[in-house]
């Protein structure tokens, strides 16, 4: 018997990278997976490689956001999870930091997790049940250099979780923050890993997959009296 039998999930920038392996995951504990991502092309594989659903979403976008949650919901019923995993991430200094690197990256990483949010609610608060996962990042518990557009967003997700786990508690509706460090994805392939990997204490990057984990921990039952939290996968490098 799986952890997520009979359970619909929703998982954002399921393309590639930690959103597929979360996917995978999910599928495996018997969840009715849809994956959204703007890579259409790497969307439409994965789902076939997987045998999972794949809808065209841009997170930045309000509307999308509504079409996405109304033909699920038109489709399975119900939804029971959100993983809030697409992102950017654009580094520079403050003084670097143009009005474009500073609008895109606060339209999808923050402004969308808000839309996601307000979308499924809803739905959740109607079914009694729910639990959302956003994905921040140890860039919103801490400052890191040269990541002025990123880290503000990363800190407005873990605030913003927060809140709303405060809000549809009373609904029986979690909602928690994932807080990775390190981890070996498209989005970190030009880090200095090897510097890096030097102030982790458990000496090296993590996979997805020990992300993903996190988030069917967050998605299950097994979570069930865990909300407004930040759960770190770092390696020890957060302390």
């Amino acid at each position: 018997m799986g952890r997520l039998d009979g359970k619909v999930a929703i998982i954002t920038g399921g393309a590639r990278g930690q959103g597929a392996a979360e996917a995978e995951m999910f599928r495996d504990e018997g969840a009715q997976v849809v994956i959204t991502d703007v890579l259409e092309d790497e969307g439409g594989k994965t789902a076939g490689t997987l045998g999972i659903e794949f809808l065209s979403h841009d997170v930045s976008s309000a509307a999308a956001w509504e079409a996405v949650v109304s033909d699920v919901i038109a489709r399975h019923g119900r939804i029971d999870a959100l993983v809030n995993n697409a992102g950017i991430l654009r580094g520079a200094r403050l003084v670097n930091t143009s009005d474009e690197i500073w609008d895109q990256t606060v339209a999808i990483n923050q402004t969308g997790v808000f839309y996601g949010m307000r979308a499924v609610a809803p739905q959740m608060i109607e079914q009694g049940a729910g639990s959302i996962v956003n994905i921040s990042s140890v860039a919103g518990l801490e400052a890191t250099f040269a990541s002025m557009a990123y880290g503000a967003t990363k800190w407005a997700v873990r605030g913003m979780s927060k809140i709303a786990a405060l809000e549809l508690g009373r609904h029986n509706v979690r909602v928690n923050s994932i807080h990775p460090g390190l981890i070996n994805t498209d989005m970190t392939s030009e880090f200095d890993k090897d510097r890096m990997v030097r102030a982790i204490p458990l000496g090296r990057e993590a996979e997805p997959a020990e992300v993903a984990a996190v988030a069917l921990f967050l998605a299950s039952d097994d979570s069930s009296y865990c909300s407004g939290q930040e759960f770190t996968v770092d390696g020890g490098m957060h302390r």
